[in-house]
């Protein structure tokens, strides 16, 4: 097929040599399929983010460093120039979290080059080597269920090991793959020790897995990992071999209402997002 505009700068520089197919168009990036010499890889072109919400680029964004003060202070008055800057930045941060996650052993996709916008990495497949599918579009034995949902929980753990939280981890941004599961989708990934929302997107990321695996596998739905793997990970015990219980008692104390609003709104949010994920997946 013809290479898109924004695709023609790698394939002058080499990188590309032809673009086979159109893989997927979202809201934040369209990917595609490229050919590299003799591998098939997939290049995703970011989107300029206008329907990402001020609140929760914020939650995501905490703590993260800019280059230099004069972009800072772009990005903080929302000006033409702090806008490029502030989804410049989002796009890195996936770039330099698959990059660091991949260092860690954790099952994402190999990144092999970044530039102007343009992400080429690993091409994820399933065993006939055809695009690998998430899991929202599969079904799953109870077996299976447990496996890939246990399986998961050592990816997290991994994660969050190497000082990162994805934020947004559900069915709609796992592969399945002819080895098994595999993350994608992190341009939202926290940083664990740095942002006060960390805790709370972990208990979503794992509350996420659970709800899904529980349609197969009935008994996950009754575990309670994402507490168990915070209070490990805070008092400095988790490691990437830690064998979790989905065990967790909770200590009783005062209630914080905004934060039990803002779970509220969290929910709300994600729903919603779920839903119109679903649509487009049609």
């Amino acid at each position: 097929m013809k290479a898109p505009p924004r695709l023609q700068s790698l394939i002058a520089e080499g990188l590309i040599d032809s673009v086979v197919r159109q893989l997927m168009s979202g809201k934040e990036a369209m990917v595609y399929v490229v050919r590299c010499g003799d591998e098939t890889r997939c290049a995703k072109i970011y989107k300029e983010a206008t329907q990402r919400s001020f609140r929760q680029a914020v939650d995501y964004t905490e703590n993260r460093k800019v280059k230099n003060s004069r972009m800072a202070r772009a990005m903080a008055k929302g000006t033409r120039f702090g806008r490029q800057a502030q989804e410049a930045a989002w796009q890195s941060a996936e770039v330099d979290a698959l990059y660091r996650l991949a260092n860690a052993g954790v099952r994402v996709p190999t990144p092999y080059h970044f530039h102007e916008g343009v992400l080429l990495m690993e091409l994820v497949t399933d065993a006939s080597g055809d695009a690998a599918p998430r899991l929202n579009d599969l079904e799953f034995s109870p077996d299976e269920a447990r496996a890939h949902h246990a399986a998961l929980l050592v990816e997290v753990l991994r994660m969050l090991c190497a000082g990162v939280v994805h934020g947004d981890l559900s069915e709609f941004n796992i592969l399945l793959s002819a080895d098994g599961p595999v993350i994608i989708d992190l341009p939202q990934a926290l940083d664990a020790a740095g942002n006060n929302h960390a805790k709370r997107m972990l208990l979503r990321d794992v509350a996420n897995l659970r709800e899904f695996f529980g349609r197969f596998a009935p008994e996950l739905l009754q575990t309670e990992f994402g507490p168990e793997i915070w209070e490990l990970y805070q008092s400095g015990s988790l490691h990437p071999e830690t064998v979790l219980t989905g065990r967790f008692v909770h200590q009783s104390g005062p209630v914080h209402v905004g934060n039990v609003l803002r779970e509220i709104d969290d929910a709300r949010a994600e729903d919603a997002a779920r839903r119109l994920r679903m649509q487009s997946a049609r």
